[in-house]
This record gives C-alpha cells, structure tokens and sequence, in this order.
C-alpha cells in the first residue's frame, strides 16, 4: 500500500471529515500477535502528542511490572480506517500503528517495530537505500460451527487455481482483496491454492517496514472477513495432515541510489556480486533465522519432505526444490525468493533477522555454494552431502539452539528481544513434548 505523508492538521481533518469516532493504536508483541488500544476520539490530542500509556508488563515478552508504564508512538503514516466498521450512526473506526517507548521517552528494545527500524539504519549506513520485499501469505478457510466456533472442516475441496463450484472461497477472496484496495493496498492477484480449503492473495511489494505493516493488516483484514461469510481463517503453517501447508514465499531486493544492486546485465545469471554475497549469508545463516522464520512447533510439520515446502538449505536459478530460488524476472524485478517462510512468522523480526544475514554475507563477502538444479527431494543423502547440501532444522528446539549461537542473526534482535524470544520458544517446546498425540495413542496404545 502506498504510504501517506499525514500531518496531524491531515488527521485532525480527515477525522472529522470522515465521522471518524474510534481510533486504535496497534503494535506488534514480540511473538508476532497483534496488540492495540482503543480510544474515543476525543482522546486524540494526547495519541497526536505521543501521551498515551499502556501497561508494558502485560505483553507478554516485553517489560517486569515495576517497568510497566510504556507510551504508544503512533507512526500517522500508517492512518487508515477500517473500511467495515461504520456503525448503526455513520461513525467510523481508525488506526494507527504506533511504535513503543519507555517511560523515560526512550525507543523500547523490545518493540519488534524498531528493532527492525534500527537494522533498517545498518542498512543505510552500508550504503543501500531499500530492502524491498515483496511476501506470499497463504491461509486456510475452516467452517464455524451455529456457535461461531472454528470446527476442523475445510470450506472447499478445491485445488491450484479451481473456479466454483470446487473453489468456495472465492467471494471471500474477492471481499477480501476490494477492502484492502479500499485500504490502499495494491492488489496482484487472488487464487484457490494446492490444498483443500487453502488461499492465496497477492499484494505489491514494499519496503521492508511497510511490508511487515502490511502483513499484520493483512491478517487482521482476512479474519474479520472470513467471519462474515461464516468461515474461519487461519494462518497456521500445517492445520491438516497430508496436504500442503501454509507459506509465505518472500522475495527481497537490495537497492540503492543506481538502482536495484542485485542486477548486474553481465553477471551470472545477470545477478551482481552484491546479490551473490547476500544469498551467501542468507545461505550461511538459514539454520538460525529459521526460529524466527518458523516460529513454531507446528512450523516444522510443513517443513518436511513431499509437501513443496523446502527441508534443504540450497538455492536454484530455476528449480523450485530449494530453499532460495532466483524468480526468471531482471532489472529492477530482479530478486530472491526464501521459500522456507511461514506466516506465523513474526515479519518485524524475521526481516530483520534475513536482511542481517544478507548484509553479513556483503560484509565478509560470502559465495554461495553451487546452484542446485536437480529436484533435491529425488536426490540420496550422499548425493545431498557431495552437492554441500545440509538440513534445515526439523524441531523447534533445533531450530533455537541453532539461533542461540548464531551472534549475527542475535545482533538482528538486539539482547532485550533474542533473549525473550529464545526463553519462551524453549519453554513452549518442552511444554509440546509434555503432550501425548493423537498419532501415539492410535499407533502404539494396542501394541504395547
């Protein structure tokens, strides 16, 4: 979505203008939920004047209570209001999305919004102007039950790019995308997915903070509508066993004053030594972002073998088995695609965590291993050994300890953030291994 210039007078008008009568301040947790407070409009002055407080020790991963008070920084670029919330009266809802300071007027270390703001400036400071990003969310459409309760029932049996009567979803997705263009969003395309019941709908790319603000209204925007047609959405990587699981591909680019820095016309594959070291370092990092790229114990059963989704740390020029793959468009079109992403995904930290592996491949000048264009999944472990190809993490678990000692991707995070994160991932992964599945008690409770 193309981002406005607002002043506060802009705001104070369009308000008015616009029977504005409720206003939400959102931000971003470190977990990747979305967090707001709403206020009256008549509380405007005090959000305009950077005044409002909320209880920081009550977001989970962010302050001790004798550290709570905290101040919401409203970023007034980001004013919109919710296309679907006029009431009975005419009033409308807006929000803003803020950026979180401590009490003493300070950026907050644990607010995943500047953190990114903060690699953002490395990112300037090594001479390049833009990390655009350009992401993929996928999700699925589940039936609510007469009491408005998600059930385990798919809303279609549809497949990859099916019309109706198999593709259920799509006034959904039509709803869907003409809200968002009414939000401003640039909308590419919308389709049925490979799974039963799974969606897709395409945006523009952007710069790295307005791509991660729009994944979080993305989401927001898909749920509230799913709930109208009585469908719930879900964004969960692997809902349902035996199909494909929700990613969320995303595609980056470095640029700066010339241009984008990853086209060269007369490199290989017409991509620039700068592209090269990137996808070096995005290649030397993986087994440590992937904590924050799939952040969750249900991550890692799409991250397996025969689902599309890629299990191997391996880049392509073509082939769509790897993790990387460099998408056949050049110019200013020219990028990288990291397909192993989910949309549980935090997306603050997790481009934070991939732009800073890139910039470090820049730094020390990393190259990539040699491209692979064979289909990895039909390929042996000793053939994967001789071609340099290792394994993504498969566990959760594996995946933080990989981040713990990665001191790169934890300088991505700052102290305050990779230590709240790490503490509570391990926490959550011994509370999975405490549970009995399903999948145990079918296979061994009659045999032993």
């Amino acid at each position: 979505m193309v981002r406005k210039a607002y002043t506060k007078d802009d705001i104070r008008n369009i308000i008015k203008d616009e029977n504005v009568q409720f206003l939400r301040l959102q931000f971003t947790d470190v977990f990747g939920a979305i967090k707001n407070v709403g206020v009256p409009v008549s509380q405007l002055e005090k959000v305009l004047d950077n005044n409002l407080m909320f209880d920081g020790s009550s977001i989970e991963g962010f302050v001790r209570i004798q550290e709570s008070d905290m101040y919401l920084y409203p970023d007034l670029s980001t004013f919109m209001i919710f296309p679907w919330s006029t009431d009975e009266n005419g009033g409308k809802v807006a929000r803003l999305i803020a950026d979180v300071y401590t009490s003493a007027r300070q950026p907050f270390a644990g607010d995943p919004r500047g953190n990114l703001k903060r690699v953002l400036s490395e990112m300037t400071e090594a001479g390049f102007k833009n990390f655009n990003l350009g992401t993929e969310p996928e999700f699925f459409l589940f039936k609510l039950d007469e009491n408005g309760n998600p059930t385990t029932e798919l809303n279609d049996k549809g497949g990859y790019f099916d019309l109706a009567p198999l593709d259920m979803g799509n006034d959904v997705r039509r709803k869907i995308v003409l809200q968002l263009e009414a939000m401003g969003f640039e909308i590419e395309a919308e389709h049925h997915e490979v799974a039963p019941g799974q969606h897709e709908v395409d945006f523009k790319y952007a710069d790295a903070l307005d791509a991660a603000d729009n994944i979080q209204t993305f989401k927001l925007v898909v749920k509230t509508i799913a709930r109208q047609y009585g469908y719930y959405a879900t964004f969960l990587p692997k809902p349902k066993s035996g199909i494909n699981g929700n990613g969320m591909h995303t595609n980056m680019s470095l640029f700066d004053e010339t241009g984008n820095a990853f086209f060269d016309e007369t490199g290989d594959l017409q991509l620039s030594k700068t592209a090269y070291n990137f996808l070096g370092g995005i290649l030397d990092h993986a087994t440590a972002y992937t904590a924050l790229t799939n952040p969750t114990v249900n991550s890692y059963k799409r991250l397996t073998p025969g689902f599309e989704a890629p299990v191997y740390v391996a880049w392509s020029g073509s082939n769509r088995s790897p993790m990387v793959r460099v998408p056949a468009s050049r110019g200013n079109s020219t990028r990288l695609e990291l397909r192993s992403v989910d949309p549980t995904a935090n997306p603050y930290l997790a481009f934070a965590a991939i732009l800073e592996a890139g910039l470090d491949g820049i730094r020390r000048e990393l190259e990539p291993t040699h491209a692979v264009d064979r289909n990895i999944y039909l390929m042996d472990e000793s053939e994967r050994r001789a071609a340099g190809i290792t394994d993504l993490p498969d566990t959760l678990l594996s995946a933080v300890n990989d981040l713990a000692e990665d001191p790169t991707i934890l300088g991505a995070l700052g102290h305050h953030i990779a230590e709240a994160f790490i503490s509570a991932k391990r926490l959550e992964y011994q509370s999975y291994r405490q549970e009995v599945s399903a999948w145990e008690l079918d296979t061994y409770f009659e045999q032993y």
